[in-house]
């Protein structure tokens, strides 16, 4: 499948969070993004060094100025388990904005088109790092890294973009 692509609609689909309560949501993205501005970024594992030292990061650090720029939601979204994603958001102790969704089967990935294949480094299919800018559930910005690399999917190219 080909990657998602500026012009393109996201998919929809469903994807894991825990709520304030701790109780387990499933969420589809079609009712977080439609109507709205909206980030979704995807990282290849939670807990690894680049998506936790740096990717992350950078959109907790400009979630204020993203959001007056007219951003509604900031979505992250990893090929991961939501008991995973919601232990590596209690590590954010000064998060807001960021919502942590769970791909744990990565079907979501798969329909954007991001999958990544780390077998080979026994991680099996995670995503590749991605930022998607997305008006009213058309991608206006695609940023899609290639391999491991951290160049051109952080918040700082959004904010170009805005």
């Amino acid at each position: 499948m080909a990657p998602i692509k500026v012009g393109d609609v996201i998919p929809d689909g469903t994807l894991g969070q825990f709520d304030s309560e701790d109780q387990l949501q499933q969420l589809s993205i079609h009712s977080l993004a439609a109507g709205k501005k909206v980030i979704i970024f995807g990282v290849p594992g939670a807990f690894t060094p680049t998506c936790s030292m740096q990717h992350v990061p950078s959109f907790i650090t400009n979630a204020e100025e993203l959001k007056s720029k007219g951003v509604a939601e900031i979505l992250l979204v990893s090929v991961n388990d939501p008991f995973v994603m919601k232990a590596w958001a209690k590590t954010y102790t000064e998060n807001k904005h960021v919502k942590f969704l769970a791909d744990g089967s990565a079907a979501y990935t798969h329909a954007l088109g991001l999958e990544l294949d780390l077998g080979e480094k026994g991680l099996g299919i995670r995503s590749r790092r991605f930022s998607l800018l997305v008006d009213d559930l058309k991608v206006k910005v695609a940023n899609i890294e290639e391999g491991g690399a951290f160049t051109v999917s952080g918040a700082d190219e959004i904010l170009k973009a805005l």
